[in-house]
């Protein structure tokens, strides 16, 4: 089983930047789409951004397209999410999450991610 542990969170100003970064440990996570997702208090978890295993298919939600950027390092078992030009309504917690051997498409659904990060917040103030 793959552990995430997602890093890079925290306060930024509206307009601001942030790079989060998810770390993967147990085994190779080379074969997996891995996706971030948020969650902000009294809302649903959302889909963020997906990618596949190679880093050729991406996707975005229509809300951080343009602004938030996904990529992957599997040489060190890493994903990243480069957020700019944060607003408040990005305020919430961002989890990295896994789909084991998914070499089609990257999910965008919640429920087809068979592991997850602990999450880590993100408070964007105005």
């Amino acid at each position: 089983q793959v552990q995430l542990v997602e890093s890079g969170g925290g306060l930024v100003q509206a307009g601001g930047s942030l790079r989060l970064s998810c770390a993967a440990s147990g085994r190779t996570f080379n074969n997996d789409a891995m996706g971030w997702f948020r969650q902000a208090p009294g809302k649903e978890r959302e889909f963020v951004a997906s990618i596949n295993w190679s880093g050729s298919n991406i996707y975005y939600a229509g809300s951080v397209k343009g602004r938030f950027a996904i990529s992957r390092d599997n040489a060190k078992n890493a994903v990243y999410l480069q957020m700019s030009s944060l607003k408040p309504e990005d305020s919430a917690v961002y989890f990295c999450a896994g789909d084991v051997n998914k070499r089609g498409l990257p999910p965008r659904t919640v429920s087809l991610y068979e592991y997850w990060g602990q999450g880590t917040q993100v408070t964007v103030s105005s």
